[in-house]
């Protein structure tokens, strides 16, 4: 990306101008005929079954607990009307990670003009082609994927889309629109520098888990929770155009927010329950339970294998409630009894999360270390060091004792 980095705007800018907007066009399709997903269509095709994507619902004002809220939902958008509103647009995907490959093979799998720019025989170009992708027909290097698309999709990470800003920005011109699915480079700006041109739509779908999960529910027909917000209404058609472009990209409902609360939520979410904190938690109780003379297998089992194959799933599919009446009299008393101690310990902690999310210093944290030139192999050693704690080794054999474990 450094050598992107380098060029002059003003190379960009040629570039851009000698890729013309019909150029866009030529654009490989699907062999098979489009759909929500391939197995949407087995599901429409068979008798035994229903696929969710014939339930006609679309958008509705929903009551969450005395909030009320307005929903998107994939049926607004029905592919035939999909393909229509988007027929004129290429999507041009700007790198390929885990958001750029989900988001980009469905959109393709929805007949749409889709496009992929990366750094030409770097490593995600390469994973592309292997995905389909065509060089000159739907694989571009940046500039000039950037140059043929009328959606610009700016899926780099967080610390890329501060230092490829510069010679990016002036790509975006009258007419486009930037894509976002993170708040952070927007709303960190004095941070990233990145500031998006004043005559472009800027707007933002945010799907709610990782992108090989949004591939994963789209190919079974589900379709990923995301937010979707509109940072600049240029055209007057901002929040239509990314509610459109959401479903395109794998979404099955959607809720409105703002670039800022989104990117607060996020940054919060993942170093609390969903990620950081978790890790944390499991860790504490694991090594009480070793300190205390239990084996390994049965403190990962008490810790982690319980949780993740039995409690946690009845949670996701009922509520906290529903689990609770699911356990035995005892197991119910003693969670019911300790959950407010738990509380109380926990919530100055998330204060002060949640104050360094809005302060800004783990942005200032993710953009140092994500912009090291050594960021792969420090990264590769924070997680080889949790893959040898013990905790994880562990769990490595029980997992193995699962029926339908996959080496």
């Amino acid at each position: 990306m450094s050598s992107l980095a380098a060029r002059s705007a003003q190379a960009l800018r040629s570039t851009a101008r000698r890729a013309p907007r019909a150029a866009a066009k030529i654009v490989a399709k699907p062999a098979q005929t489009a759909s929500y997903s391939l197995l949407a269509r087995s599901a429409v095709a068979g008798s035994a079954r229903r696929s969710t994507v014939e339930t006609a619902r679309g958008v509705k004002t929903l009551n969450f607990a005395g909030t009320e809220e307005t929903v998107y939902e994939r049926s607004d958008w029905p592919l035939a009307k999909l393909q229509d509103y988007l027929k004129n647009d290429t999507l041009a995907i700007i790198g390929y990670g885990s958001q750029g490959h989900g988001q980009g093979l469905n959109a393709r799998d929805n007949g749409l003009n889709v496009i992929v720019g990366v750094r030409k025989d770097g490593e995600s170009w390469r994973q592309a082609q292997e995905d389909g992708w065509v060089p000159g027909e739907t694989l571009f290097p940046i500039e000039e994927a950037i140059g043929r698309g009328t959606v610009i999709m700016n899926l780099l990470s967080d610390a890329a889309q501060s230092q490829t800003w510069p010679t990016i920005a002036p790509l975006i011109t009258k007419g486009k629109t930037l894509y976002f699915s993170h708040g952070f480079s927007v709303v960190y700006k004095d941070l990233t520098h990145v500031i998006p041109p004043a005559d472009v739509d800027v707007i933002l779908v945010a799907p709610k888990g990782s992108g090989r999960t949004v591939r994963t529910l789209f190919k079974e027909g589900r379709g990923i929770n995301s937010s979707i917000a509109v940072f600049q209404d240029v055209t007057g058609k901002a929040l239509e155009k990314a509610t459109a472009i959401g479903v395109g990209v794998g979404s099955g409902y959607m809720y409105e927010t703002t670039f800022q609360k989104e990117v607060y939520s996020d940054l919060y979410g993942e170093r609390g329950v969903l990620m950081g904190g978790i890790q944390g938690m499991f860790l504490a109780q694991y090594k009480v339970l070793r300190a205390n003379g239990h084996s390994p297998s049965e403190a990962f089992n008490e810790t982690v294998e319980e949780a993740t194959q039995s409690l946690y799933p009845l949670i996701g599919e009922k509520g906290m409630d529903y689990m609770y009446n699911a356990c035995s009299t005892t197991a119910r008393r003693g969670a019911l009894d300790w959950a407010p101690i738990f509380e109380k310990a926990n919530t100055p902690i998330f204060e002060q999360l949640y104050e360094s999310v809005k302060n800004g210093t783990e942005t200032k944290n993710s953009l140092e270390f994500n912009g090291r030139s050594t960021y792969r192999e420090d990264l590769a050693k924070e997680l080889k060091e949790i893959d040898e704690q013990e905790i994880w080794r562990a769990g490595k054999v029980v997992r193995s004792l699962r029926p339908d474990y996959k080496a």
